[in-house]
């Protein structure tokens, strides 16, 4: 695309999203897989699990001061939404009682069982658990269902902490 203001369909904008979303899955696997095989199992699992708490700390960081830069307070209600509108499906739901974010197509998973290793993959899912605990303390996120655990979708609760 050149510099001007040229517009492109949606199509396009998913396609150009899901482009960047399997480059970072080949990213996060890569640097996964050489940890695991320069440090050993153990030591790389633990190493790729630290890299990816602190990445999902510094979303959750940016995500809260966007919030407090609009004068809101670091809320559930008024996380501001870090994903890109392309190339995910999401859905809110409702499960008993609780508002849950229920995805769909997640093309990160899709990447990392292509590669045939859904176990290394799934290390990049705990980066929502640092990023919403990095947003507000008091929150903690679950994830009840994960297609890289065998679900047929991924399910995340997102509450306020138990005291």
């Amino acid at each position: 695309m050149s510099e001007k203001n040229e517009m492109i369909t949606e199509e396009e904008a998913t396609r150009q999203v899901l482009s960047i979303v399997n480059r970072m899955a080949l990213l996060h696997y890569s640097f996964a897989k050489t940890l695991v095989e320069t440090l050993g199992e153990k030591k790389g699992k633990d190493l790729t699990r630290k890299a990816i708490d602190f990445y999902g700390k510094q979303v959750g960081k940016q995500v809260k001061e966007k919030t407090l830069a609009k004068g809101l307070k670091n809320l559930l209600e008024n996380y501001q939404e870090d994903l890109p509108r392309f190339g995910w499906n999401i859905e809110n739901v409702v499960v008993d009682g609780e508002p849950r974010a229920r995805i769909h197509a997640c093309n990160l998973a899709k990447a990392w069982n292509e590669l045939g290793d859904p176990v290394l993959g799934r290390l990049y899912c705990h980066m929502d658990q640092a990023k919403y605990t990095a947003y507000n303390s008091e929150l903690e996120c679950i994830h009840v269902r994960n297609t890289l655990d065998g679900d047929p979708y991924c399910e995340l609760a997102i509450r306020t902490k138990k005291k």
